[in-house]
């Protein structure tokens, strides 16, 4: 197995005014939190989303595992819909002090390129400002931020800077080089 260079960008935002939303899509999408805590339906999206550009940090994740996480205080999936199919998810995480992380945001492969990004990222910041308005003990939200990497979507770095985050750490690392997983073995190339 060889390993590759994989750069890690680390972006912010520290006030509700930095979000640049984008323009809704045309057609009928609609973004809607997933309330219900479902071990299932979040390992679908993760993989589904993450699969051609490796995800594979929670593939090994237990049932247990999932719903113990999903549980959390604070942590939320917001999934944009086409036409009542999912598309794409944004999981939002509280973390200590007024932060929220975007932890995972992404569109599955057939939903890419049709400006559902862009508007699912705007509404995902949006909600990670208000978490604290659904989540009663949590602190106000003073920071929101993410890290996208080398090995993700070509357009990932430019979404998030049309929506009004800041660089504000870069690391280079070697990885091991993985097969993309895909939600199934095989079901994208390399």
């Amino acid at each position: 197995m060889t390993n590759i260079a994989v750069t890690t960008w680390s972006l912010e935002q520290t006030a509700p005014t930095d979000l640049l939303p984008a323009t809704a899509p045309e057609g009928d999408v609609r973004i809607v939190r997933s309330e219900v805590p479902s071990p299932e339906f979040s390992r679908f999206l993760y993989a589904s989303v993450g699969g051609d550009i490796r995800w594979t940090d929670r593939l090994g994740w237990t049932y247990a595992r999932w719903r113990e996480h999903l549980e959390r205080p604070g942590v939320e999936t917001w999934v944009a819909y086409d036409r009542g199919t999912p598309a794409g998810y944004v999981e939002l995480e509280s973390q200590d002090d007024g932060v929220v992380e975007i932890v995972y945001f992404g569109l599955i492969q057939n939903f890419r390129g049709r400006r559902i990004g862009g508007h699912l990222l705007s509404y995902g910041t949006a909600r990670a400002w208000d978490l604290a308005d659904r989540w009663p003990g949590l602190a106000t939200t003073k920071r929101v931020w993410l890290h996208t990497c080398s090995k993700d979507g070509e357009h990932a770095m430019d979404n998030y800077q049309r929506r009004g985050f800041r660089l504000f750490d870069t690391k280079v690392e070697e990885e091991a080089e993985v097969p993309n997983p895909g939600p199934w073995p095989g079901a994208y190339p390399a």
